[in-house]
């Protein structure tokens, strides 16, 4: 291939546009840059960005492997297919949930539909989950509940416009860095602001021009409390409460005493005051993992909601605005089958599954009864369920969920079959592994955190045994369910039709985009029903609201904080916090250094473990920190912005979920990544269990 080639950027789900071109010789990319046509970016990039995309670290995969002799070997594409396939059928055949497929926000919206087709159509299987169940299914469901529809109101259109910027759980500077430009300029005008909330110092919180900082896993008694003193002071919207909610009354009535919640929170009343104050403006509040990955993820993210709701901020430069982790995470959730049916169409509608049978040519009793338990439900199945085989891709669930260690020990008792570009900490355990097309190199749509559609496009040419994830899943649905889907190579344009015209109709309807129009166009936003529409701000139209609930109306929530659900205690003192860190994403699968993660921890707590910890001891300095389910060394960072008897740790880094809790949120099955209870010991092991604790 030559020339510069117009694409979009899939480390996060920002959604820049890039452009790209191949190398003079060989395979792989020489030019990656922003693409100043696009709509979404004009032009910026992160370095990560494009780093990750030009020169990544990890391993590739080139050739198909099968598992012979305890030994993973290189083979030919049919015997893989016809190895991964025959295990597929067979335990379908038996029992189609005895089959689990696992996707991906990595994906392509066209790679992900033929995904969900065939897990749900041509399997059968109600095992099945795309990843975004392990980062947006608490949003997602706190969406659900207030407007009665998924994904964020406000646009990047809004940002500018805000007065206060409130990110609560969330490190935007690290996570989404060209998002967050915005966001900082937007809050260096004059009279604006940026206000963050997170337990520790993050990338952000050192920018803002307030940082308040709860206790782990408070977040929503922090939010309560909020609110609660909005009420106190009489700062609630009540013309906006009775124009366009419901549900305030038995909210108000559900309120903590603000004193009390804050002491819950372990924050002062003047440090929620301040909350409540920023949210008297035009504000935007977002907020991410820091809030969705808890077993209060739902409850918590529907606290924030509420907050917008109360103080008037829905509506243009206002709102409740969740961040999307994995490039393509949005485009999942309308297309891929997971949470519901393409377009939304929800799983407990008969006429919705009517119509999905329909259009794929099957039997609506074909089709499984619910979206499934989610990831960790679904490799708790191998153990105490039906599942016998095992199908990953794009994701790499042996690093990647809570409570790994006990995760890789169950895939070794399933038939795995592994689908990636890189050899990840999963491929090891697996049976068949299926080498797949990677950045620059594939062709399809992705879809972006502000519900952007958008091209992405093959810059390069890949090695002769490296098919796209399109053509595998066709691949395999030849052998598993024929005639389901097209035998590869498979045309994405067609397949976008095809699920684009399953939306019609719905609330997130993509009838009206095609390829054409998106190649004029750059990137175009559902709803978009026709080709001259395209979404703005939803449920708001010329100063009046309206939302698809029952009562056409917003809706509160009521729950309140519930504790940790592994609290410190003797044995175990300390409390773990994970987050994002500027230098890795995903696992860390193109970004492999080798490097032990590096923990931080407050001097106090070092000095609490080892004096000489705390001291200037170099680069060598090495702790282990020790949950229940698992150890990791780590390299120590003494950081006074970690508050005292905290450590926090990068989630991306392959070895840290050893010691995360497998708990999950009870309505979004999203599991608690970021808080359990860790002690800290020696690499040697000698260090005694009590230490760590400030006195």
């Amino acid at each position: 291939m030559t020339g510069q080639v117009p694409t979009t950027c899939v480390r996060c789900a920002v959604g820049c546009g890039h452009v790209q071109q191949a190398a003079d010789q060989g395979y792989g990319l020489d030019l990656v840059r922003g693409d100043p046509s696009h709509p979404v970016n004009r032009g910026l990039a992160c370095q990560r960005g494009v780093d990750e995309t030009a020169n990544p670290d990890g391993e590739w995969l080139t050739r198909p492997l099968v598992r012979a002799n305890g030994e993973l070997t290189a083979t030919t594409w049919d015997v893989a297919l016809t190895a991964a396939a025959e295990g597929i059928a067979a335990a379908a055949e038996r029992d189609p949930d005895s089959v689990a497929v696992l996707g991906s926000g990595q994906q392509t919206n066209e790679a992900a539909y033929a995904l969900g087709k065939l897990a749900r159509a041509g399997i059968g299987t109600r095992h099945y989950d795309a990843n975004t169940t392990l980062c947006m299914a608490s949003a997602v469901t706190a969406y659900y509940d207030a407007f009665g529809s998924d994904a964020p109101p406000p646009t990047y259109d809004d940002v500018p416009e805000a007065e206060t910027h409130l990110v609560w759980g969330a490190n935007p500077a690290a996570a989404h860095p060209v998002m967050f430009r915005w966001i900082a300029d937007s809050a260096d005008d004059a009279g604006s602001e940026l206000v963050v909330v997170d337990p520790v110092e993050s990338e952000t919180a050192e920018m803002a021009d307030a940082h308040v900082a709860p206790d782990p896993g408070t977040d929503l008694a922090l939010a309560r409390a909020v609110l609660a003193r909005l009420v106190d002071r009489g700062r609630v919207d009540d013309a906006f409460v009775e124009r366009a909610t419901t549900g305030f009354a038995a909210l108000r009535d559900a309120l903590p005493d603000a004193a009390d919640a804050a002491a819950t929170a372990g924050v002062s009343l003047d440090a929620v005051d301040r909350l409540a104050a920023a949210l008297e403006r035009d504000a935007l509040l977002y907020w991410g993992m820091g809030v969705n990955q808890s077993v209060q993820g739902t409850a918590t993210a529907g606290a924030l909601v509420d907050l917008c709701l109360a103080s008037g901020n829905l509506g243009p430069g206002t709102g409740p605005f969740s961040l999307t982790g994995q490039a393509n995470s949005m485009g999942t959730r309308v297309c891929s089958s997971k949470g519901t049916w393409p377009g939304h169409r929800s799983f407990d509608d008969p006429e919705a599954r009517g119509r999905v049978a329909e259009a794929w040519s099957v039997d609506p009793s074909v089709l499984p009864d619910d979206p499934g338990p989610g990831p960790v439900g679904i490799v708790d199945a191998v153990d105490d369920g039906p599942v016998e085989v095992c199908w990953t891709v794009a994701t790499n669930p042996a690093a990647g969920l809570p409570d790994a260690g006990r995760a890789r020990e169950l895939l070794d008792d399933a038939f795995l079959v592994v689908q990636d570009a890189f050899r990840s900490e999963t491929v090891e355990h697996a049976d068949v592994v299926l080498p797949a097309a990677t950045w620059g190199e594939t062709e399809g749509t992705v879809t972006n955190m502000e519900r952007r559609v958008s091209r992405v496009r093959a810059a390069t040419d890949t090695p002769s045994g490296v098919w796209s994830d399109l053509d595998i899943v066709a691949a395999v649905a030849a052998r598993v369910a024929p005639g389901l889907l097209d035998r590869p190579p498979v045309d994405p344009e067609a397949v976008f039709d095809e699920f684009a015209a399953l939306t019609a109709g719905t609330p997130a309807d993509l009838s009206g985009i095609t390829y054409d129009r998106l190649d004029a166009a750059g990137a175009v936003r559902w709803p978009a029903p026709d080709a001259a529409s395209e979404g703005g701000y939803r449920y708001h139209d010329d100063g009046d609201w309206s939302f698809p609930t029952p009562s056409g109306r917003a809706r509160f929530s009521t729950a309140s904080h519930g504790g940790l659900p592994e609290p410190p205690d003797e044995e175990y003192p300390l409390t773990l916090t994970t987050a994002r860190s500027p230098d890795a994403y995903n696992t860390g699968v193109r970004t492999r250094s080798g490097d032990p993660p590096a923990a931080r921890v407050s001097p106090a707590t070092a000095a609490a473990f080892d004096g000489d910890v705390a001291g200037e001891g170099g680069d060598d300095r090495r702790v282990t920190v020790v949950s229940r389910r698992g150890s990791v060394d780590a390299a120590v960072s003494v950081d006074e912005g970690v508050p005292d008897g905290v450590v926090w740790l990068p989630i991306h880094h392959p070895a840290v979920n050893d010691l995360t809790l497998p708990a999950t949120d009870p309505r979004s099955d999203e599991p608690n990544f970021k808080q359990c209870a860790v002690r800290l010991a020696t690499p040697d092991g000698t260090a005694e269990r009590a230490k760590g604790v400030p006195q």
